[in-house]
């Protein structure tokens, strides 16, 4: 959705599309139609904002071909669908039974992964409106924290080189400009923003900077307000922010529905305890309370002693564009669990889906409305 700052600044809300599982072409296209037009619809909106998830062979295929790249651009004009952002963290087969930490590779060590990065800010470069000023790809933390050694790090530090050189190449070729943003996740080399700054600060601050995922922040424990002034003191920029939210308890034995086999949870306390996912969490009887990292419906308040961390996400928001200008225009709701959600709260169909992913961005939509910001 197009919005617009009170300082006059265009800001750009989406809705990640990770959430389906999608990983070709014509597949992807069918999706726009189950899901994103209902969406679209739904809110009223002329037009609609995508945070595109593209696999990577679709996303080489593309980046190969311009006739494909083309297409995919007339698709989403003539469904009122339009694309500033990519969701590049996952590589391939997200939405399988077991992800878990398959999703941390290939890391920023690979050339797969540089090659991966590259290809989303070809097509994006091609999928951008004509009026937008950039656009952006998330990518994931460097890599998952261990095994981890000085010549891993040095290998990642030629990539992030690399990266640099060939998004400056894309803008050149295609004059548009697409910026990279590491996103700080629990357990991943760089976790929280004071990690973020020890690793990526003196990068290329056009190109290079951090993706804000907000259930993340809060899993860390995180003031917004001091994470974002640390970001802005060592001059990485935010190239975008996810709104999402954690599971909050100070009951462990509350949230053992939410164990589940698909994808990590890591789960930590505000004095430093620990763990990789909930389950190693139980067993360990990690004292609480618990921030779990388990993106959880925006709008939806769970079953109490639960609560989420959404207070966390409004802190930030008013950060991020309370001021005279947004310190971010690119906003991508993720939530990409609806599917291993406990049984009571999982959508049984395609039509439940997009009314709860609509309900998150009207969510969002009214957060942001709330502070000035005209949608």
């Amino acid at each position: 959705m197009r919005l617009r700052h009170p300082g006059g600044a265009p800001l750009h809300l989406s809705y990640c599309t990770n959430v389906h599982a999608a990983e070709d072409l014509d597949g992807i296209i069918a999706q726009l139609d189950t899901y994103a037009v209902p969406i679209r619809a739904r809110l009223g909106t002329d037009v609609l904002g995508l945070g595109l998830w593209l696999a990577a062979p679709v996303a080489a295929a593309l980046a190969a071909g311009p006739a494909l790249r083309g297409r995919l651009r007339r698709e989403l004009s003539v469904r009122g669908l339009e694309v500033v952002t990519l969701n590049g963290f996952p590589y391939r087969s997200f939405q399988d039974p077991v992800v878990k930490h398959a999703v941390y590779q290939p890391d920023w060590t690979t050339g797969e992964r540089l090659t991966y990065t590259l290809d989303l800010a070809r097509v994006l470069a091609d999928l951008l409106p004509d009026d937008a000023a950039r656009g952006s790809v998330s990518t994931l933390p460097i890599a998952w924290r261990d095994p981890w050694d000085a010549g891993m790090a040095e290998r990642a530090a030629r990539r992030l080189d690399e990266l640099a050189a060939g998004l400056a190449a894309v803008e050149s070729v295609t004059g548009r400009a697409v910026r990279v943003g590491f996103e700080p996740e629990p357990g991943c080399l760089v976790e929280t923003t004071g990690q973020a700054v020890a690793l990526l600060a003196g990068l290329d601050g056009d190109r290079l900077g951090v993706c804000l995922d907000l259930a993340h922040l809060a899993c860390a424990w995180e003031s917004p307000a001091e994470a974002l002034n640390v970001l802005h003191r060592a001059g990485l920029p935010i190239v975008k922010v996810q709104l999402s939210a954690a599971l909050e308890t100070a009951d462990p034995d509350a949230v053992r529905e939410y164990a589940e086999p698909r994808f990590l949870h890591q789960t930590r306390n505000p004095v430093g305890g620990a763990a990789d996912d909930l389950d190693e969490a139980a067993e360990r009887r990690l004292p609480g309370p618990w921030r779990v990292h388990y993106h959880v419906p925006l709008h939806v308040a769970p079953a109490p002693p639960l609560v989420t961390t959404t207070p966390v996400l409004r802190e930030a928001l008013a950060e991020l564009v309370g001021g005279p200008q947004p310190l971010c225009d690119h906003f991508d709701v993720e939530t990409y669990t609806w599917s291993v959600l406990p049984a009571a709260l999982r959508p049984q169909s395609p039509d439940q889906l997009a009314a709860g992913i609509a309900d998150e961005l009207d969510f969002a939509r009214t957060e942001l409305r709330r502070l000035g910001v005209n949608t």
